[in-house]
């Protein structure tokens, strides 16, 4: 799939316009610089757990995931601790009754007791897995995710992520054969 014909797919919806009203409202921090996890800074953060895990927003995010998929073959879906955890969560619930996509996530490391595993949750060598983000800036995060499923014998060639700041994970994904899919840009919530 590509982020081309995922956008062509999706029309700006009243649940999509919602949806970044709600982003907007209760995810946007501006006026201080903040450190991002690709550890450059920006005034403009995006809080997404104060979007991913608000009702409304969690189930407008599990929609549109779950359009973008609607006719794709994909086996699970799942994403690195912590961000992607509440999206994962969404998605495969309210894939239920009618697709049952299951969910899983990525530890930074392995656990030290009980079954030390990395990846936990719905996931087994072979599966077709899309994995989700709440922001990318750089991509390298979730590059070590999709390294990490396809070591365990999965096949990622999609990440879909809530926001994409625009600042390079489009362009180092697909050089590792990997679709960028995201559901708004920074540049939607620029004003």
């Amino acid at each position: 799939m590509t982020s081309a014909s995922a956008k062509a797919r999706r029309s700006v919806s009243a649940g999509h316009a919602r949806l970044r009203e709600i982003i907007s409202q209760v995810a946007i921090l501006q006026g201080q610089e903040m450190t991002l996890a690709s550890g450059k800074t920006a005034s403009l953060y995006f809080d997404m757990r104060m979007a991913t895990l608000h009702p409304e927003s969690a189930n407008l995010i599990a929609e549109e995931i779950l359009d973008i998929l609607r006719d794709e073959p994909v086996d699970c879906v799942g994403g690195l601790v912590v961000g992607a955890v509440p999206i994962i969560a969404a998605v495969s619930m309210k894939s239920h009754p009618h697709r049952n996509i299951p969910g899983f996530f990525i530890r930074k490391e392995a656990k030290g007791h009980g079954t030390q595993k990395l990846i936990d949750g719905n996931f087994k060598a072979g599966d077709r897995a899309v994995l989700l983000e709440d922001v990318t800036t750089s991509g390298g995060s979730v590059l070590q995710a999709v390294k990490t499923v396809r070591d365990g014998g999965g096949h990622v060639s999609t990440v879909i992520t809530v926001v994409d700041r625009l600042e390079g994970a489009e362009e180092n994904l697909a050089r590792d054969g990997v679709t960028l899919i995201p559901l708004f840009t920074k540049d939607d919530f620029l004003v």
